[in-house]
């Protein structure tokens, strides 16, 4: 997971560092863009932007009747798709409530390796999410055509996604506390908002009750393995406001 942070501070430091030296040239000549942009009650927007999701596994120690014990990780880490409206409401020139309703699309590869002998399989994990968080933003002082905040709250998400009968089944409702910085560059037409935002599952996801596969406990016994699974995610965002 840490190769796909380092790509996400590295596309988050070239548009924060392009923005700004666009912001630089309105320095100069002295130009406030969108003056009163801040002093609204409240206002709408969209954002677009680029997750990683990671799942972390609990593990009980299960070892089966045949003497395999199961490791289940996830290796690998692929960018998702996401996609929110925005409602900030304005309470003082510091703090804000935000809500950014919208959808998440993205995949978990899991691998399951069995640590006494040499099984192995894979699934890949299909998510797609309906995601309602509710923030509040904290922000600095504008400066000319910039203005750093941070940002924090709670996100329900909804996995609207169709379930199969897979080694894993995931639920379908979880919760995240999210933490965020990010900054609003004041352009002539509108702002644009580069977000950074961390997001850590705060419930099991893991369906362990899997009537499903009954009939099917070579499969069972992965779940069997596990005690929890949370959820983490990276998010990088761009809104415009």
């Amino acid at each position: 997971m840490m190769k796909y942070l380092k790509y996400i501070f590295v596309v988050l430091t070239v548009v924060v560092t392009t923005l700004t030296g666009a912001a630089a040239h309105n320095f100069n000549d002295k130009l406030l863009n969108r003056p009163y942009a801040d002093q609204r009650a409240w206002h709408l927007g969209f954002s677009v932007g680029a997750f990683v999701s990671d799942l972390s596994f609990t593990h009980n120690g299960l070892i089966t009747d045949d003497g395999q014990q199961w490791r289940i990780d996830q290796p690998n880490y692929q960018p998702g798709f996401c996609v929110n409206g925005l409602f900030d409401l304005r309470f003082n020139d510091y703090f804000s409530l935000r809500v950014t309703p919208g959808m998440y699309f993205g995949s978990n590869d899991i691998t399951f390796v069995d640590i006494n002998g040499d099984g192995r399989e894979r699934q890949n994990i299909k998510r797609t999410l309906v995601v309602l968080p509710v923030e509040m933003r904290f922000s600095a002082l504008r400066y000319r055509n910039s203005r750093p905040y941070l940002v924090g709250g709670v996100m329900p998400t909804f996995d609207v996604g169709k379930k199969r009968s897979d080694i894993l089944q995931l639920k379908s409702v979880d919760t995240y506390l999210t933490i965020g910085f990010g900054c609003d560059f004041y352009l002539p037409y509108f702002k644009l908002v580069p977000e950074l935002k961390f997001c850590f599952g705060l419930s099991d996801i893991l369906k362990h009750d899997r009537p499903d596969l009954a009939d099917d406990p070579n499969k069972f016994k992965f779940t069997q393995s596990l005690s929890k699974a949370a959820s983490k995610m990276v998010v990088l965002t761009f809104y415009f406001e």
